[in-house]
């Protein structure tokens, strides 16, 4: 089934007619015999609207109750059993009211859409979603619903209801808007003229640009190259150097003078990568232009005129605007120059203007001596051959007859060898040489500087063109082949330095260390700053000194966005190396974002944490301290009552009952604190070394006799431990086991050594705890199978782990065999025990330190 088409009426505000104009096109299409129904129209109470549905079918809603009243919405199901040609849906950002079909309803319209159903629809500017900061900082008011932008833009047709702000304040006097006590607070507030006129504004713009789109779209279909005047577009050609503010600013105000002018800046790189503006100058001018609020685009191209024609006609630009050339008037041998060509080329339906600036004639300042880079020994080697190898072989010639054709052959191949030594300027300083070298001694009449044959003339002619062709092709292969290297090691630190970010596994402070290294600089520096006017903080540093104040008082600094900078001290760099170093920029801008945002999910898990713990907190102590509050209560308030004469077993019992309420509210209050502890990493040991044997028992003063089975050997290592914690970490794990052991199975606690490690071994018969749930029963508040609520607050076994961890130890839980579970407390040993001494003797002190 095709997919249906939608019409928008879209109006800058309410009143401007959108429904009536839907209303009035509907009866249109059913007087030409068309199937169409009202799916859904909010008339608002205004007679107009009201009048023109008479004559149209309309779908009844379905009523939804909300919160104590009952709603009115479209009825989609029956819309689509319906199955008419056109539907009318009216608002189409409204939200529907919960328990609808869909939550809003341009979803509601996407279903009528997709079922065939051509729907004609109303929207409101100020209910785009991408306009919501603009409508808000307008009117003050910030819109609840809204539609997104690519609904609107995808409609088959987009029609502008406009009324001017006069005009729509003068309905809305006359009451065809709101109701008449609703009018004088309309008229002070969102419907001042102020309001009405940024709205009409931004509805204009937005359908201009649609229709823009559309017209983009047509010339693009139909190959239509010719320039349509229909709105002015001004293309900045940008060279990279300090000229070009002064074009963006001369364009910008060309583009004022007509309305809804827009100014796109260009930069033409050429395709190999080989020469580059520089990137510190195209920042500002992009931040320049993007301020003044026109685009910046980059164009890849060798041909640079053809290049900024051709992105002119693409984007219907009607004027250019470039600056005078910064060439020479010797260098306009070589052609007439980019502004020159542009205008040639332009055609009639295109202006170009030269904007005269003060960098006119003074050169583009690129690099003369371009041997350097074949290294200072290669070139003092050209230079020698170039200048002492035609002398020497002319020396050797004068001994032997070759023939002009040889000797000149002779001459070229010094020429060649200084070419690929040297470079360029060595071997024409050899060809001039060379050539005059021929023309004295081999060339008639001889020892003159004069050529008697023309034919000897055109030779040496040759001569001297093939070397300066030879050299330049040599030159320009050793340019090219330290250029090739020098990308390829721009490739391979860019691909390192994007591989170790995108793994996280390069800091802030380690790539700035490594700017600084593969630079050569003394310090490096992130620089950021809050506002335009806000002062700059460091939001990292490598190396010694680095600029911490202002970018602008460093070496090297290059802008990251508009609020942050890298700033480098040690030398000024090449534009060569500033390319590289704007992507470390912004790979430190990154890898910032990036520990932030960590930063704040680490505070988001541990306040999460500690919400989940402060809320299980609460629940222990609204609940487990509760209930031995509760029984103490009762106890006292039962012996302090006159009314009943209590015997001496009944004051026994009721004490016991206090006292085991007592007991159970402070170990309660111990564990919450403990954990308290432990959470906030307070905890410190105070490790010493002490036996197993005089511990353990300690530990089971709050347990039933005969309840466990003691096996601690007196023989064991001494552990270096804190005794209080381990005492409170074996206490828990007695409790825990006791609690969970079948009635007449006692608990057994063992003890013994392996390696260098004391293992202490608490073992009951109980129920176990599956595999995947061994670690989750360490977890504070947590209770396995079906424990009651008075049976503690589940923080026992976290406390024994902590506590354990916090000694350097370590507690497990393992099956026991047989059935049950057995917790393993690992301690360190201290060293082996002393041997006893013989009755009545003790060691001294140092002899205690010695053993031990």
């Amino acid at each position: 089934m095709a997919r249906g088409k939608l019409r928008i009426y879209l109006g800058a505000a309410p009143g401007v007619g959108k429904t009536y104009a839907m209303l009035s096109e509907a009866h249109r299409r059913v007087e030409r015999g068309t199937d169409c129904v009202v799916a859904l129209v909010e008339s608002h109470g205004r007679p107009r609207t009201e009048v023109m549905l008479h004559g149209l079918e309309q779908v009844p809603r379905r009523q939804l109750e909300y919160r104590g009243a009952v709603f009115g919405e479209m009825d989609v199901e029956a819309v689509l059993r319906r199955a008419p040609a056109v539907a009318l849906v009216d608002e189409l950002a409204h939200t529907n009211i919960p328990g609808s079909r869909n939550t809003k309803r341009w979803q509601d319209v996407e279903e009528l859409l997709a079922a065939g159903i051509d729907v004609v629809s109303t929207v409101n500017i100020q209910h785009l979603e991408s306009l919501g900061d603009v409508v808000e900082s307008i009117t003050g008011v910030r819109q609840r619903e809204t539609v997104p932008d690519e609904v609107v833009r995808r409609a088959d047709d987009i029609e502008l209801v406009d009324m001017s702000p006069q005009a729509l304040r003068r309905r809305m006097a006359h009451g065809n808007i709101y109701q008449p006590d609703k009018v004088d607070a309309a008229l002070s507030n969102y419907f001042r003229p102020g309001n009405l006129t940024a709205l009409r504004e931004l509805a204009l713009l937005w359908v201009a640009d649609r229709v823009d789109a559309y017209l983009n779209a047509y010339r693009s279909e139909h190959r239509v190259s010719t320039i349509w005047g229909s709105r002015e577009r001004i293309v900045v050609g940008l060279t990279g150097g300090p000229e070009g503010r002064t074009l963006i600013r001369r364009a910008t105000r060309l583009a004022e003078k007509g309305a809804g002018g827009e100014v796109m800046a260009v930069y033409i790189a050429r395709s190999d990568g080989l020469s580059s503006a520089s990137p510190k100058e195209l920042a500002i001018q992009r931040t320049l232009v993007e301020d003044l609020g026109g685009t910046f685009h980059q164009v890849v191209g060798d041909d640079v005129p053809a290049a900024l024609l051709d992105f002119a006609r693409g984007v219907n630009a009607t004027q250019i605007v470039l600056g005078s050339s910064r060439r020479k008037a010797w260098q306009y041998v070589f052609g007439p120059g980019v502004g020159a060509t542009v205008a040639r080329d332009s055609g009639p339906d295109l202006d170009v203007h030269i904007v005269t600036h003060e960098e006119v004639a003074k050169g583009r300042g690129l690099p003369v001596a371009r041997g350097g880079r074949l290294g200072r020994a290669r070139i003092i080697w050209g230079w020698a051959v170039g200048l002492a190898g035609p002398a020497v072989l002319a020396v050797l010639l004068n001994t032997v007859d070759l023939g002009l054709a040889n000797d000149m052959l002779l001459f070229l191949a010094v020429t060649v060898a200084a070419a690929l030594l040297g470079g360029l300027l060595p071997a024409l300083a050899s060809a001039a040489f060379g050539s005059l070298l021929l023309n004295y001694f081999y060339t008639p009449p001889l020892h003159r500087l004069t050529v008697a044959d023309p034919k000897n003339i055109v030779a040496i002619a040759i001569f001297f063109g093939v070397g300066m062709a030879v050299a330049s092709v040599v030159d320009l292969a050793a340019r090219r082949t330290h250029q090739a290297a020098r990308l390829r090691a721009e490739s391979e630190i860019l691909s390192f330095l994007a591989g170790n970010v995108l793994r996280g596994e390069t800091s802030l402070e380690e790539l700035l260390e490594r700017v600084r290294e593969t630079f050569a600089m003394e310090s490096a520096a992130l620089l950021e700053r809050a506002g335009d006017v806000a002062p700059w903080t460091c939001a990292g540093r490598a190396g010694f000194g680095p600029p911490l104040e202002r970018p602008e008082d460093a070496d090297v600094d290059v802008p990251v966005g508009d609020h942050m900078a890298l700033a480098l001290s040690g030398r000024v760099l090449p534009a060569a190396d500033r390319r590289v170093l704007a992507a470390f920029a912004a790979q430190a801008a990154v890898v910032l974002d990036r520990r932030r945002l960590k930063e704040e999910a680490d505070r988001a898990r541990t306040l999460a944490e500690g919400n989940r713990i402060r809320t299980a907190l609460l629940a222990a102590v609204s609940h487990d301290l509760r209930t031995p509050l509760a029984g103490i209560k009762a106890a006292v308030s039962s012996l302090r009552s006159d009314d009943v004469a209590w015997s001496e077993e009944d004051q026994a019992e009721l004490l016991e009952g206090i006292e085991e309420g007592a007991d159970r509210l402070d170990h309660l209050v111990g564990n919450l604190l403990d954990m308290s502890r432990l959470q906030t990493g307070t905890v410190t040991p105070l490790i010493r070394e002490i036996d197993v044997d005089e511990v353990v028992p300690m530990a089971l003063g709050g347990v039933p006799e005969d309840s466990v089975e003691l096996d601690v050997p007196e023989t064991l290592p001494m552990v270096a431990v804190d005794p209080g914690l381990l005492e409170r970490s074996v206490a828990n794990l007695v409790e825990n086991a006791v609690k969970y052991s079948p009635h007449g199975r006692r608990v057994l606690v063992a003890a013994s050594a392996i390696a260098d490690r004391v293992e202490v071994r608490v073992v009951d018969r109980g129920p176990g705890v599956p595999d995947e749930a061994k670690d989750r029963i360490f977890e504070p508040f947590q209770r396995y199978g079906d424990a009651p609520r008075g049976a503690g607050v589940g923080l026992g076994l976290a406390v024994a782990r902590g506590f354990a961890e916090a000694m350097g130890g370590t507690l497990t839980a393992e099956d026991t065999p047989g059935g049950g579970l057995t917790m393993v407390l690992s301690l360190r040993a201290a060293g082996p025990r002393p041997e006893p001494l013989p009755a009545g003797e003790s060691r001294t002190e140092p002899e205690r330190q010695a053993t031990w």
